[in-house]
């Protein structure tokens, strides 16, 4: 693989959105807002926050967002961070996650959040060997009111 991982800009908006529907497919649960990615979403939410795209050469294979939490400018959530299935087995989100890491570090923020699904609990030793902790105290505040609450985990990285 010849891996790429590049910020995200305004004109990706669509390519995200149809990234994050293809990554999501056949995975999260089909109430998920994911499924439902416009364009118009995306693009205000790199506005508010940022995004990277993941590319195999020259193809995208898959995305994530941050988003600054609203009582908070000093956190960041994670959100919609996906790789299409068939590239999946290879730890490739771990890339866009350290990319989102870097990011926070070269921003001074404080701390990062993510939730995990329900129904996608596998996911929890994948963030906690990037330094994610559980955090059950914490509600996720873009969680989907037709789902069980998501788990929120945190990664301090300023005190």
């Amino acid at each position: 693989m010849d891996l790429l991982v590049r910020e995200a800009a305004l004109e990706d908006a669509e390519l995200i959105a149809d990234l994050t529907r293809a990554c999501w497919s056949g995975r999260v649960a089909p109430s998920s807002s994911g499924h439902h990615e416009a364009p118009a979403t995306v693009a205000g939410q790199l506005q508010q926050g940022g995004g990277f795209l993941l590319f195999d050469g020259q193809r995208p294979i898959g995305s994530v967002r941050w988003l600054p939490l609203d009582a908070d400018e000093g956190v960041w959530e994670i959100l919609r961070m996906g790789v299409l299935p068939e590239c999946r087995g290879h730890q490739l989100s771990q890339h866009l996650l350290e990319a989102v890491i870097h990011q926070a570090h070269a921003s001074n923020i404080d701390e990062l959040r993510l939730a995990v699904r329900a129904d996608q609990a596998r996911l929890v030793d994948l963030y906690a060997a990037q330094g994610f902790e559980l955090a059950l105290e914490l509600e996720y505040e873009h969680a989907n009111p037709l789902e069980p609450g998501p788990r929120v985990m945190r990664r301090i990285l300023r005190r």
